[in-house]
Protein backbone atom coordinates (compact mmCIF):
# COMPACT_ATOMS: atom_id res chain seq x y z
CA UNK A 1 0.00 0.00 0.00
CA UNK A 2 1.44 3.39 -1.35
CA UNK A 3 0.41 6.49 1.56
CA UNK A 4 -1.13 9.22 -0.54
CA UNK A 5 1.20 12.54 -0.65
CA UNK A 6 0.73 15.06 1.88
CA UNK A 7 -1.18 17.55 -0.57
CA UNK A 8 -3.33 14.59 -1.37
CA UNK A 9 -4.16 14.06 1.79
CA UNK A 10 -4.62 18.04 2.90
CA UNK A 11 -6.87 18.21 -0.27
CA UNK A 12 -9.25 15.69 0.83
CA UNK A 13 -9.09 16.85 4.54
CA UNK A 14 -10.30 19.71 3.11
CA UNK A 15 -12.98 18.13 0.77
CA UNK A 16 -14.19 15.88 4.24
CA UNK A 17 -14.86 19.56 5.20
CA UNK A 18 -17.06 20.89 2.29
CA UNK A 19 -18.94 18.01 2.48
CA UNK A 20 -19.95 18.13 5.64
CA UNK A 21 -20.72 21.68 5.44
CA UNK A 22 -22.85 21.18 1.95
CA UNK A 23 -24.31 17.81 4.05
CA UNK A 24 -25.99 20.21 6.54
CA UNK A 25 -26.94 22.73 3.66
CA UNK A 26 -28.48 20.26 1.47
CA UNK A 27 -30.58 18.59 4.51
CA UNK A 28 -32.31 22.26 5.35
CA UNK A 29 -32.67 23.13 1.91
CA UNK A 30 -34.41 20.00 1.77
CA UNK A 31 -36.66 20.37 4.90
CA UNK A 32 -37.68 23.69 3.48
CA UNK A 33 -39.00 21.93 0.19
CA UNK A 34 -40.92 19.23 1.30
CA UNK A 35 -42.28 20.67 4.41
CA UNK A 36 -45.02 21.74 3.05
CA UNK A 37 -45.88 17.81 2.14
CA UNK A 38 -45.30 16.53 5.46
CA UNK A 39 -42.43 15.82 5.06
CA UNK A 40 -38.38 15.87 6.53
CA UNK A 41 -35.16 15.32 4.54
CA UNK A 42 -34.64 12.30 6.08
CA UNK A 43 -38.62 10.89 5.60
CA UNK A 44 -37.95 12.16 1.78
CA UNK A 45 -34.51 9.96 1.62
CA UNK A 46 -36.78 6.81 2.71
CA UNK A 47 -39.29 7.10 0.83
CA UNK A 48 -37.14 7.43 -2.02
CA UNK A 49 -35.32 4.52 -0.93
CA UNK A 50 -38.89 2.50 -1.05
CA UNK A 51 -40.22 4.33 -4.21
CA UNK A 52 -37.09 3.21 -6.42
CA UNK A 53 -36.82 -0.23 -5.11
CA UNK A 54 -38.03 -2.51 -7.62
CA UNK A 55 -39.40 -4.59 -5.04
CA UNK A 56 -40.82 -3.70 -1.46
CA UNK A 57 -38.03 -4.49 0.68
CA UNK A 58 -37.03 -4.56 4.92
CA UNK A 59 -36.43 -2.20 6.53
CA UNK A 60 -32.55 -3.80 7.24
CA UNK A 61 -32.05 -3.77 3.40
CA UNK A 62 -33.10 0.13 3.26
CA UNK A 63 -30.80 0.77 5.83
CA UNK A 64 -28.19 -1.12 4.09
CA UNK A 65 -28.90 1.26 0.76
CA UNK A 66 -29.23 4.30 2.65
CA UNK A 67 -25.76 3.57 4.24
CA UNK A 68 -27.36 3.86 7.84
CA UNK A 69 -28.33 2.42 10.93
CA UNK A 70 -31.64 -0.05 10.89
CA UNK A 71 -32.85 2.05 13.70
CA UNK A 72 -33.21 5.16 12.56
CA UNK A 73 -34.50 3.64 9.05
CA UNK A 74 -37.15 1.97 11.32
CA UNK A 75 -38.61 5.05 13.16
CA UNK A 76 -38.56 7.19 9.91
CA UNK A 77 -40.90 3.68 8.43
CA UNK A 78 -43.38 4.59 11.50
CA UNK A 79 -43.47 7.89 11.04
CA UNK A 80 -44.18 7.32 7.35
CA UNK A 81 -46.58 4.45 8.53
CA UNK A 82 -48.40 6.85 10.77
CA UNK A 83 -48.72 9.39 8.19
CA UNK A 84 -49.74 7.26 5.45
CA UNK A 85 -47.17 7.28 3.05
CA UNK A 86 -45.90 3.66 3.34
CA UNK A 87 -47.24 0.38 4.38
CA UNK A 88 -46.15 -3.13 5.52
CA UNK A 89 -46.84 -6.26 4.23
CA UNK A 90 -45.74 -9.92 4.85
CA UNK A 91 -41.98 -11.02 3.83
CA UNK A 92 -42.44 -14.53 2.59
CA UNK A 93 -38.73 -14.74 3.60
CA UNK A 94 -39.05 -13.74 7.00
CA UNK A 95 -41.71 -13.67 9.47
CA UNK A 96 -41.35 -10.59 11.79
CA UNK A 97 -39.30 -8.31 8.90
CA UNK A 98 -42.01 -6.98 6.57
CA UNK A 99 -42.07 -5.30 3.61
CA UNK A 100 -41.81 -1.65 3.20
CA UNK A 101 -44.03 0.08 0.44
CA UNK A 102 -45.61 2.63 -0.81
CA UNK A 103 -48.90 3.41 -0.71
CA UNK A 104 -51.51 5.66 -3.39
CA UNK A 105 -50.59 8.61 -1.09
CA UNK A 106 -46.68 7.83 -0.87
CA UNK A 107 -46.86 7.31 -4.77
CA UNK A 108 -48.77 10.67 -5.21
CA UNK A 109 -46.05 12.14 -2.65
CA UNK A 110 -43.41 11.23 -4.31
CA UNK A 111 -44.43 12.34 -7.69
CA UNK A 112 -44.93 15.62 -6.08
CA UNK A 113 -41.38 15.70 -4.78
CA UNK A 114 -40.11 15.26 -8.13
CA UNK A 115 -42.00 18.16 -8.99
CA UNK A 116 -40.87 20.38 -6.60
CA UNK A 117 -37.08 18.91 -6.78
CA UNK A 118 -37.01 19.22 -10.59
CA UNK A 119 -36.93 22.69 -10.79
CA UNK A 120 -34.39 23.65 -7.31
CA UNK A 121 -32.13 20.85 -9.16
CA UNK A 122 -31.86 22.35 -12.71
CA UNK A 123 -31.05 26.10 -10.03
CA UNK A 124 -28.66 24.49 -8.17
CA UNK A 125 -26.91 22.90 -11.68
CA UNK A 126 -27.16 26.63 -13.57
CA UNK A 127 -23.84 27.33 -15.04
CA UNK A 128 -22.14 23.89 -13.49
CA UNK A 129 -20.04 21.82 -16.08
CA UNK A 130 -21.73 18.77 -16.48
CA UNK A 131 -18.46 16.88 -16.73
CA UNK A 132 -17.30 18.64 -13.17
CA UNK A 133 -20.26 17.33 -11.87
CA UNK A 134 -19.54 13.74 -12.83
CA UNK A 135 -16.12 13.94 -11.78
CA UNK A 136 -17.11 14.66 -8.59
CA UNK A 137 -19.61 11.98 -8.69
CA UNK A 138 -17.28 9.69 -8.96
CA UNK A 139 -15.01 10.62 -6.83
CA UNK A 140 -17.68 10.48 -4.16
CA UNK A 141 -18.53 6.96 -5.04
CA UNK A 142 -14.63 5.86 -5.03
CA UNK A 143 -14.47 7.41 -1.46
CA UNK A 144 -17.92 5.84 -0.37
CA UNK A 145 -16.60 2.05 -1.77
CA UNK A 146 -13.22 2.85 0.31
CA UNK A 147 -15.37 3.65 3.68
CA UNK A 148 -17.82 0.52 3.21
CA UNK A 149 -14.58 -1.78 2.77
CA UNK A 150 -13.09 -0.26 6.10
CA UNK A 151 -10.10 0.71 4.22
CA UNK A 152 -7.87 3.28 2.09
CA UNK A 153 -7.07 0.34 -0.74
CA UNK A 154 -7.73 1.39 -4.22
CA UNK A 155 -11.72 0.07 -4.83
CA UNK A 156 -11.82 -1.16 -8.80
Amino acid sequence: MTLPTASAAHALSALFLDIFRANARLVSAGDQLVAPLGLTSARWQVLGAVAMATVPQPVAHIARDLGTARQGVQRLVNELLEAGFVELQDNPHHRRAKLVRLTEKGRETFRAIHKLQAPWVATLAEGMDPQKIAAAAELLQTLRLRLEQGSSEPVD
